[in-house]
C-alpha cells in the first residue's frame, strides 16, 4: 500500500511522472546493480582477471527476472545494504561455483554509487525533454505576443507597461540557462565508482585501472581520476541543478497564479470542465496546476540543501550522511518530473486575453505612464523639475478622479511647451515598451 504522495494511487501522477517513477523504481534500481555486475565480470573476463567460463556464466544469469525478491528484502535488512544480496543470488544461479568470481574486487558502494549514476542519467534525460518542451512552449508564447501590451507590476503594484511577449521571454532565457547548465554539468556528474575498500583498488593485483576504464566504457558513463566515495559535490550539484529548476518554474506558477485572480483575469490555465471548481463555489476556476508546482519545487528545494548535507562525510567510507541520497536523490527528481509536467500542461494550453491585458493598464486613467510624461517634458523643463511636477498632477488626477492626459492638458507650463497630441502620444501605452520587442527577437535568436 503506498503511503507517500509520489506513490500514492490518487495523486502520484498530479505531484510526479510515471516515467521518472520507474526510473527510481526497487525494479531499475536492482536492474542497474545487474548491468554493473555483468559489465563487471564481462571486462574482468576479457583482461583475464576472471576465468572467461566463469564471467560467461555470471553475465549469463545478471537477469532481473531471476531475481527473489522476497529473499532480496529479508538479506537487505538483515545486512543494511542490498548488493550483497543480489550477488548471492547471482552466485546462486551460476553452475559450479563459477558465481564466486562475481564482484570481483569491488565494494558495496562501487555498485551503489555507480547505479545511481546510471539512474541520474535516465532521470536528467527526462528533465533535458520537459526543459525543451518547456522551452518550446514559451517560445510560441514570447513570438505570438511580441508586441502585445501588458502592465509591469513592481511591489505588486502597477509600473510600466511591457508585452507579454517579454514577459515570456525573459523566463524562457533562464530555462534555456538551465539548458546550458544540464549540458555543462553531465561530464561531471555521469561518471561511475570502482575504488573496492577505501578506494584504492587494492584489492586487484593486476589490472585494476584497466578494469575501472573497462567498466566505465562498457556503462557509458565517465571515468574517475580518483574515488569519490565521500567526495559527494557531484550528486549534490544534481540536486542545486534541480533545485536552480525548481525555482524558474515557480516564477512561472506565481506569475501564472496572480494573473489569474478575479480582479487581474489576464492568463488563466488550460480549461477541462470541472477542472479548478470549488465544492462550494461554483463560479471559482482555481490555478490548479500552479498549486502543484508550487508544493513540489518548496519541497525539492528541502531535499537539494539535504544532498549538501550528504557531502558532510567522514574519512574514506562515511557512517551516514551516504543514505541521506537514498532519501533525497529519488525524491528530488519524482517530485521536479511533477513540477515539470504541469508547468508543460500549464504553458501549452494557457490561456491569454489581451483584452484584458489592455484594460487593466487604462484601469489608473493613465498614471502608469507618468514615467514617459516625465521624460517627455525633461527635454523642455529639466528632468528633476518635471518629475516633481508631475509627481503633484498625479495626485491631483487621483484626488479628482480624472485622466492624467486632462490634468496635464490644462497645466499652462506643460501647455506652452508641448501639444496635446504630443502629450497623447506620451500616454499611449503602445508608444513606450521600450527593447521590449528587441530583447524578445535577441532571445528567440539565441535559440536557434
Amino acid at each position: 500500500m503506498a503511503s507517500t504522495i509520489i506513490d500514492s494511487r490518487i495523486f502520484g501522477d498530479m505531484f510526479s511522472d510515471a516515467r521518472m517513477r520507474d526510473v527510481w523504481s526497487d525494479e531499475n534500481r536492482t536492474a542497474k546493480y545487474l548491468d554493473i555486475e555483468r559489465a563487471l565480470a564481462k571486462v574482468q573476463g576479457q583482461l583475464g582477471i576472471i576465468p572467461q567460463e566463469a564471467a560467461d556464466e555470471i553475465v549469463k544469469n545478471c537477469e532481473l527476472s531471476q531475481i527473489d525478491w522476497v529473499k532480496l528484502k529479508a538479506k537487505t535488512e538483515q545486512i543494511g545494504y542490498p548488493i550483497i544480496a543480489v550477488v548471492n543470488q547471482i552466485n546462486a544461479n551460476c553452475r559450479d561455483k563459477l558465481g564466486e568470481y562475481c564482484h570481483w574486487g569491488a565494494t558495496t558502494q562501487d555498485i551503489t554509487d555507480t547505479a545511481a549514476v546510471l539512474q541520474m542519467r535516465e532521470g536528467l534525460a527526462l528533465v533535458e525533454q520537459d526543459l525543451n518542451d518547456i522551452g518550446n512552449a514559451l517560445a510560441s508564447l514570447a513570438q505570438k505576443y511580441r508586441d502585445t501590451p501588458v502592465i509591469g507590476r513592481s511591489n505588486l503594484q502597477q509600473a510600466t507597461p511591457i508585452t507579454f511577449g517579454y514577459k515570456m521571454a525573459s523566463i524562457l532565457a533562464g530555462i534555456d540557462r538551465h539548458r546550458e547548465r544540464l549540458q555543462q554539468l553531465k561530464p561531471r556528474v555521469l561518471m561511475g565508482e570502482f575504488g573496492g575498500a577505501s578506494g584504492t583498488l587494492s584489492s586487484l593485483e593486476k589490472g585494476a585501472m584497466e578494469t575501472q576504464a573497462g567498466l566505465m566504457k562498457e556503462l557509458g558513463l565517465a571515468q574517475p581520476l580518483i574515488s569519490w566515495h565521500t567526495v559527494r559535490d557531484t550528486i549534490a550539484e544534481v540536486g542545486a541543478f534541480l533545485g536552480l529548476v525548481g525555482g524558474s518554474l515557480g516564477k512561472i506558477a506565481m506569475d501564472v497564479k496572480l494573473m489569474m485572480q478575479t480582479e487581474v483575469a489576464e492568463v488563466f490555465e488550460p480549461y477541462a470542465p470541472g477542472r479548478g471548481s470549488s465544492s462550494t463555489m461554483p463560479q471559482k476556476r482555481n490555478p490548479i496546476s500552479c498549486l502543484y508546482i508550487h508544493a513540489n519545487i518548496s519541497v525539492a528545494r528541502q531535499h537539494a540543501a539535504a544532498l549538501m548535507d550528504a557531502m558532510v562525510a567522514d574519512h574514506e567510507r562515511s557512517t551516514g550522511p551516504w543514505e541521506i541520497e537514498w532519501v533525497s536523490l529519488p525524491e528530488i527528481f519524482c517530485l521536479m518530473s511533477g513540477a515539470l509536467k504541469q508547468t508543460k500542461f500549464v504553458l501549452q494550453g494557457l490561456e491569454v486575453d489581451a483584452g484584458r491585458m489592455r484594460s487593466n493598464i487604462d484601469i489608473t486613467n493613465g498614471l502608469v505612464m507618468s514615467e514617459a510624461v516625465m521624460m517627455g517634458l525633461g527635454p523642455y523643463i529639466g528632468r528633476e523639475y518635471a518629475h516633481d511636477l508631475v509627481y503633484d498632477l498625479c495626485r491631483e488626477a487621483i484626488a479628482k478622479n480624472r485622466p492624467l492626459i486632462e490634468i496635464l492638458a490644462a497645466h499652462p507650463e506643460i501647455t506652452k511647451h508641448v501639444s496635446r497630441a504630443q502629450l497623447e502620444a506620451m500616454c499611449e501605452p503602445a508608444n513606450h515598451l521600450g527593447q521590449a520587442g528587441v530583447m524578445v527577437d535577441r532571445v528567440l535568436a539565441a535559440r536557434r
